[in-house]
């Protein structure tokens, strides 16, 4: 998203993180009802656009959103999508894109405020590590003759029983309605989601060997010094790792002979 449409969506993250403050707000719940919003926007296009006119006024905007909506979805959902459409949009798909992310945003804030987003992340990355490497599962997640009820099933019995229900949800809405982006795209923003709840970058971390709980906190401890950040450490085991240890973060990889700026973190695990 650019201009006005990223400035609106972080309007709707800042009205999210509010209405979640309160603790007798269900975060879960506005996750599913934001799902449903997604999916009637992307649906009626008409709808969309009216929504996203800027020659109406924003009011007016409100004002259908909330006929449409009350007594279909809570309240707060009335007012976090009224406040979507009183914003400018450089384009009608971004308000969809928007509803989306603000779904999936809802599904992490529900599952940190339960004490689960450590759960969350880790089974989020487990299944991307598990798919990456099965061809044949991969293709009956994402190839569309499979079909979205396939997908939705084939879910369900790799998580069902096994994670997280906002886990769940989050994988099937990813592989039932991927909605332009790859699998990969969307289980890494989703973890940026996370990362953005906790004001932290998530790193991916491949060594030649498992590291203990004091070297994890070691090098955890260097990357947050030199990204000023706090980071989250995604670990994986590769014992043909050049160098024995390498990292990502975002599109940055820093390989562990080769970069002076990782030496830090190296003498970290070292002592």
């Amino acid at each position: 998203m650019i201009g006005a449409s990223r400035e609106a969506l972080s309007a709707g993250r800042e009205n999210l993180d509010s209405l979640t403050d309160n603790t007798s707000v269900d975060a879960g719940k506005l996750a599913e009802e934001l799902s449903a919003v997604t999916t009637l926007l992307d649906r009626e296009v008409s709808l969309r656009r009216v929504l996203t006119d800027p020659s109406r006024s924003g009011q007016d905007k409100a004002s259908l959103v909330t006929s449409l909506l009350s007594g279909q979805v809570s309240g707060e959902t009335v007012d976090l999508v009224s406040g979507l459409v009183r914003s400018r949009w450089s384009g009608g798909r971004d308000l969809v894109d928007a509803t989306e992310q603000l779904s999936a945003y809802a599904e992490v804030v529900a599952a940190d405020k339960a004490g689960k987003l450590d759960d969350m992340e880790d089974e989020l990355f487990r299944f991307g590590r598990i798919v990456s490497g099965s061809h044949e599962l991969r293709a009956g997640l994402t190839e569309p003759k499979a079909g979205t009820a396939a997908k939705a099933e084939l879910v369900r019995k790799l998580l069902g029983g096994r994670a997280l229900p906002g886990t769940v949800r989050l994988v099937t809405s990813l592989v039932t309605t991927p909605r332009g982006r790859s699998l990969e795209q969307g289980l890494e923003s989703y973890a940026k989601l996370a990362a953005d709840r906790r004001d932290r970058v998530v790193a991916l971390v491949t060594t030649a060997v498992p590291l203990s709980d004091g070297q994890k906190q070691r090098l955890s401890g260097a990357l947050a010094k030199l990204y000023g950040r706090a980071v989250l450490l995604n670990i994986d085991v590769d014992p043909e790792v050049v160098g024995g240890v390498r990292v990502q973060i975002g599109d940055e990889i820093i390989e562990g002979t080769v970069s002076s700026r990782l030496e830090g973190a190296r003498q970290a695990l070292e002592g």
